[in-house]
């Protein structure tokens, strides 16, 4: 019978020492990925939102509103709820409806001047507030959505 020959102990600690090299680059990796996933899930999130917003303001909202509120008053509290249960701070969102001709201009959707007018609701949130890692004042910025539609109001089919 052949006695294999016996590895040599010269190569024992080599992939600790590696690995011990490679897992810093690995655990940040992983963490960029989760960091990106967050931020594509919020800005997902923000379209839905506007979308959801600027959907409502198109439709006939008679019988929807409650005494005293406006249409703009309650697409924003309809925007910053749809972002509160999906985990957001209702504090953060910040829902502004304005005129898509004068971007500056804020839009009233109750004005019959702006019957099939084109308006644009906008949602952001600082970035520092979805994030999982702790972000500077000097390093945040706003991820945000907007779309345009008209200030139509199509009835709803019964």
């Amino acid at each position: 019978m052949r006695r294999r020959p016996r590895k040599s102990n010269k190569r024992l600690g080599a992939v600790a020492v590696e690995f011990a090299v490679v897992l810093p680059f690995l655990l940040a990796t992983v963490a960029g990925m989760i960091e990106l996933t967050r931020a594509y899930d919020v800005q997902n999130l923000l379209e839905t939102g506007a979308r959801e917003g600027a959907r409502f303001a198109s439709m006939d909202r008679s019988g929807m509103l409650q005494e005293g509120q406006s249409s703009n008053q309650k697409l924003i509290e309809d925007v910053t709820n749809f972002m509160a249960s999906a985990g957001l701070s209702a504090d953060d969102v910040q829902v502004t409806i304005s005129d898509f001709a004068n971007p500056g201009q804020a839009f009233d959707l109750d004005d019959p001047a702006n019957d099939l007018q084109l308006f644009e609701v906008s949602v952001s949130v600082p970035f520092s507030a979805v994030s999982y890692t702790p972000v500077s004042e000097a390093n945040d910025y706003s991820l945000g959505a907007s779309i345009t539609f008209r200030n139509g109001r199509a009835t709803l089919s019964e």
